[in-house]
């Protein structure tokens, strides 16, 4: 399939087509004796995802575990589709999110908040899926993949509370999920993501730390793909933030409203990434789900919020 990416070591990309386009959301299927899903997409990328894996020879009985490196929609979105194609795979994630897996009507309508109409476009509905299949993580664990071979999670939050990420024994693969930010392939730019209401710029930090300590041989993004040259892409993921955080700060300090803030920040931002086309319409997603404002506004949250 045109969608199914092999990266060696029994390692695929599946392009999850957030939305219907290309290149702004990944999944990965780890396959062995054990197969496993890293990243389900969205709800309606389910369909997506069991095709692809059904091209690689993964049946519905054959799916052995699901793991997503947070709850967010567009990484998590389409796990109790997933777990109903899929009824052997057990279903993990980190104990801060298991709990919406099983219910998702919270999560559901804080993002109903948020993304109003755009939601069942972008995301679809996430349904539940049975409390007995999900396996809760603590903030280390590890995922049996057969024959020896394991992921081991690492609770990397900063950019959710309930994020971690996935080290594949094997291979050396790091699954970043959004912690070390966004990575454009067709430029080599990383942006940072830093929504609310969990954006902490010192866990976040510490996170982007903690995984070049884990000493990685290639960083698996879920927006989006490999990438070899894990120092210098860590390094420009902690200075984004940085950055960010600074131009946030002056927002802050010059009164500027939430309009004019996210002005200032895209114009002094504006040579630090490559322009998109004009009508580059998943250049348009990718600015949806990382974009200044709401990467600005989880920043100005943490900004507000009591330090202790």
């Amino acid at each position: 399939m045109e969608n199914v990416t092999p990266l060696g070591g029994d390692v695929y990309e599946i392009d999850t087509r957030l939305a219907g386009y290309a290149g702004i959301t990944a999944g990965y299927l780890i396959l062995g004796d054990r197969p496993c899903l890293v990243e389900t997409g969205t709800s309606t990328s389910a369909p997506v995802v069991r095709d692809a894996l059904d091209s690689l020879g993964v049946g519905a009985g054959d799916l052995a575990t699901v793991v997503v490196t947070h709850i967010h929609l567009d990484h998590a979105g389409g796990v109790g589709d997933i777990a109903g194609m899929f009824p052997a795979a057990e279903i993990v994630v980190h104990e801060k999110g298991a709990r919406h897996l099983a219910d998702p009507s919270r999560l559901m309508s804080s993002a109903r908040m948020v993304w109003g109409e755009r939601l069942d476009t972008l995301f679809g509905m996430l349904k539940p899926t049975d409390a007995a299949r999900i396996r809760a993580l603590g903030d280390t664990g590890a995922i049996d993949l057969g024959n020896g071979r394991r992921l081991t999670s690492h609770y990397s939050p900063g950019h959710a509370k309930h994020h971690v990420g996935l080290v594949d024994s094997l291979t050396g693969d790091l699954y970043v999920g959004d912690a070390a930010g966004v990575y454009i392939p067709d430029t080599g730019d990383v942006r940072p993501s830093t929504p609310p209401p969990d954006f902490d710029l010192e866990t976040a930090l510490a996170s982007i730390a903690l995984f070049e300590a884990l000493g990685p041989q290639r960083l698996l993004f879920s927006h989006y793909g490999p990438v070899d040259d894990v120092g210098s892409v860590l390094e420009r993921s902690a200075e984004e933030l940085l950055i960010w955080v600074d131009l946030a700060k002056q927002a802050k300090g010059e009164l500027l409203d939430l309009d004019h803030a996210v002005a200032m920040v895209d114009q002094r931002t504006r040579d630090r990434y490559a322009r998109p086309a004009p009508g580059d319409k998943a250049a348009e997603h990718i600015e949806m789900l990382s974009g200044t404002e709401p990467n600005l506004t989880g920043i100005m949250h943490w900004l507000d919020r009591p330090k202790t």
